[in-house]
């Protein structure tokens, strides 16, 4: 041992004695100092893992703060997770609910201005497979943006969402309680309409060109839910285009038709001069508005409900032999 150093005193005078070294109390008061310390730090804050609609894993180190939604339904869905107080930037239409409005614009769902986006400095940007420009989506990944592609195509799938939604923003509470009531909503509709007689639906997204949902669209899982069975669910495309002629021959039983908010749109008639179709002969033309019908929200719901009465009344006209 170097020369002016000492060794510590291992003698055996026993605890308390004049040259003992307590090793137990020496560990034992390092380890609360040690415990003292990471307890004034805070806890510790795991990485968020969360898995996007197309399969890839979205990491945040934190809930994130700052959000862009490139779609008016993520931003609604986003309000009713708990966490619309942060969005920072959506696109044009984004309507619901009120807030929303007052949310700076980075152009439209389908055509998004990149520099306005990156101007916002947000920490999560989410997307939407099927309606924006995934090139330009793309582009933003580039930037170094974090990016999550939402597409749910089934009923069930919002619920799921809402949760995904909540623990990307920090707001699992409100964010599960919205997906627990839609989830029980849901399983009421289904209840409530299993078993009841098929009804041939077209239903009808734009007139020009003529325009329907294909197989893996939400709506035709809302149509199934009602009762009803899509004429071109055997589609593939989400909004296919199809012809009059195609139309005719699949001789729809009711007609369901969107056009631009609560308006039944005039368009819809222009089918009263095919006569030989059952939901002309019957009176089956239906309209639901499409904010409540083809956004993939929680108030898919109202649109569902209002689906499935319009198929019951398309049933008892076809008991009836016509319009009741």
């Amino acid at each position: 041992m170097a020369a002016g150093m000492k060794r510590p005193n291992f003698s055996p005078a026993g605890p308390g004695g004049p040259g003992f070294f307590d090793f137990g109390r020496f560990f034992r008061s390092t380890a609360a100092i040690a415990t003292l310390a990471t307890l004034a730090a805070g806890p510790a804050r795991a990485e968020l893992l969360v898995r996007d609609d197309t399969g890839q894993e979205i990491r945040l180190k934190e809930p994130a703060r700052r959000i862009v939604a490139l779609a008016p339904h993520i931003a609604e869905s986003l309000y009713a997770a708990g966490a619309g107080s942060r969005l920072v930037g959506t696109v044009d239409y984004s309507d619901y609910p009120p807030e929303a409005k007052q949310v700076p614009r980075v152009g439209g769902y389908s055509r998004v201005d990149l520099e306005a986006v990156a101007a916002l400095k947000p920490d999560l940007v989410l997307a939407w497979e099927s309606g924006n420009n995934m090139p330009q989506v793309g582009k933003l990944k580039a930037l170094g943006l974090t990016v999550f592609v939402s597409q749910p195509n089934k009923m069930d799938s919002i619920a799921d969402e809402l949760e995904r939604l909540g623990r990307l923003a920090g707001s699992e509470a409100t964010a599960q309680t919205a997906a627990a009531a839609f989830r029980q909503r849901l399983a009421r509709l289904r209840t409530a309409n299993a078993g009841k007689p098929k009804v041939r639906v077209f239903y009808q997204i734009w007139k020009t060109p003529l325009m329907t949902v294909g197989g893996p669209q939400i709506i035709s899982d809302a149509i199934d839910l009602c009762g009803g069975v899509n004429v071109f669910g055997h589609l593939t495309k989400m909004a296919p285009t199809v012809s009059v002629e195609a139309v005719l021959e699949a001789d729809p039983e009711a007609i369901v038709a969107t056009g631009m908010g609560d308006a039944k749109p005039e368009w819809l008639h222009d089918w009263d001069k095919w006569t030989r179709l059952t939901a002309v002969r019957r009176d089956n033309l239906f309209h639901i508005n499409p904010d409540i019908m083809q956004r993939h929200t929680p108030r898919i719901l109202d649109g569902a409900e209002q689906l499935c009465a319009q198929l019951d009344l398309a049933r008892a006209r076809r008991a009836a032999g016509g319009k009741p």
